[in-house]
């Protein structure tokens, strides 16, 4: 296929003056000029729109450097807009269109100006795509551009809070590392609409995090205490309340292991009533029902005579999931802190769900460390293992491990639940 021996002069008869085209004029070049080579390269140019690397490599940086520079566009835009391609792109799985577009749009811009591989885009979308889903999961709304808009009507301390609490859910999920890229490309991309006039904050200023991974696994929010769970309990006025409490405080679910929580879950009928999960990052697969078992009896027997009941204990008729999201757990959450008088800060944050799940982790933890530190210890000695973790592991069953967590948190959770354990 003929190229432009000089992509950047316009030396070649065959290329376009692109430059002094309109843009009905940009139109008809790209069908005359661009099209053909797309057809010449095996490219489909009625539902394809070629990439800055093939047009660039194909000898049509020029067309890019007018779109830019003269029409304050992208090949993006250009395709969509004036050439009314359909989009055959990245499935962002939110419904906000403004919100799609302008995410398009900071990689376009990004590739354009600085020359970006497909292979650095799809990276950068990729943690862009799990931050606007977070989002939406921990806030119940898939509208990024509204809260930090120039003349929005939401309070930018809520915007703040609202991008904080989605970097907590996603420090739940991902590893430290893995936080810290996501935390760089979202920044970029708010700093990008903020210097474009488009957003007048950027609400990753001030995040704060241990980015070097030194105490990989943990958030930056500390625990409740054990007076504040308390608190939150005798602050419950319903079933659903005291559910939420104890999924957040006495299970250590997330806000979304909540929300989505089924009845086939349970695992009630059994001598070690349990939670039961086909599978779960940074956590045990199996959590004891040491209290609530009553609470989450009662929440189940209010939908049992609903024919149309889906087993979701947090149901939602409106939902296409048919459960609660996350942000509405965290809704829940703020109006029960407030009512149970929580302290506006705890150790310089905010009360947040993610503080009742470190509440629980931090016990849980303790107590599997105190059991193979201290407990096991002597077994292993009598088994001349040198290891207790490896007798912990290899020669406790299941059922055993189960039950001695459970004798340990028992004790453990008393004093946040002050009632005798089911």
């Amino acid at each position: 296929m003929p190229k432009s021996p000089d992509s950047d002069s316009l030396t070649n008869q065959d290329e376009p003056s692109w430059t002094l085209l309109d843009r009905d004029g940009l139109v008809d070049a790209y069908w005359d000029v661009v099209a053909p080579a797309m057809r010449a390269d095996g490219l489909d140019p009625e539902t394809e729109q070629p990439t800055y690397e093939w047009l660039n490599e194909n000898g049509f940086r020029r067309f890019i450097y007018t779109l830019q520079e003269h029409h304050d566009t992208t090949v993006t835009e250009f395709c969509k807009q004036d050439l009314e391609l359909e989009s055959q792109g990245y499935d962002w799985e939110i419904d906000h269109a403004d919100t799609v577009e302008a995410l398009e749009r900071y990689l376009d811009r990004q590739q354009q100006r600085k020359s970006w591989s497909e292979s650095t885009i799809d990276a950068h979308r990729s943690r862009l795509g799990r931050y606007v889903r977070a989002y939406a999961d921990v806030n119940d709304a898939d509208d990024l551009l509204s809260p930090v808009a120039r003349e929005s009507a939401i309070p930018a301390h809520e915007a703040v809070d609202a991008c904080w609490a989605t970097f907590d859910e996603l420090d739940q999920e991902v590893a430290r590392e893995t936080l810290r890229r996501i935390y760089i490309t979202v920044s970029d991309w708010y700093t990008t609409l903020v210097s474009r006039r488009e957003a007048a904050l950027n609400p990753t200023d001030g995040l704060d995090y241990n980015w070097s991974g030194d105490d990989a696994g943990t958030t930056s929010n500390p625990p409740l205490g054990p007076d504040h769970v308390a608190a939150l309990f005798e602050a419950a006025e319903d079933t659903r309340e005291k559910l939420l409490v104890v999924a957040l405080c006495g299970w250590g679910l997330r806000s979304g292991e909540v929300a989505a929580l089924h009845a086939d879950q349970l695992v009630l009928e059994d001598d070690a009533p349990r939670i039961e999960f086909e599978s779960r990052k940074n956590g045990p697969g199996s959590v004891a029902l040491i209290y609530g078992q009553d609470v989450v009896e009662t929440r189940t027997a209010q939908f049992s005579d609903n024919e149309d009941w889906s087993g979701y204990l947090f149901p939602s008729p409106r939902s296409s999931s048919g459960h609660r999201t996350g942000g509405t757990i965290r809704n829940w959450f703020d109006e029960l802190a407030e009512r149970a008088a929580l302290p506006a800060m705890i150790d310089g944050r905010r009360p947040v769900p993610q503080m009742a799940r470190r509440f629980w982790y931090d016990r849980y933890s303790s107590t599997v460390e105190e059991l193979v530190e201290h407990q096991i210890q002597e077994v292993a000695e009598e088994q001349g293992s040198a290891s207790a973790s490896v007798v912990w592991e290899d020669y406790l069953s299941e059922d055993r491990r189960r039950e001695l967590r459970r004798e340990f948190m028992r004790e453990k959770l008393a004093l946040a639940f002050e009632s005798e354990p089911n």
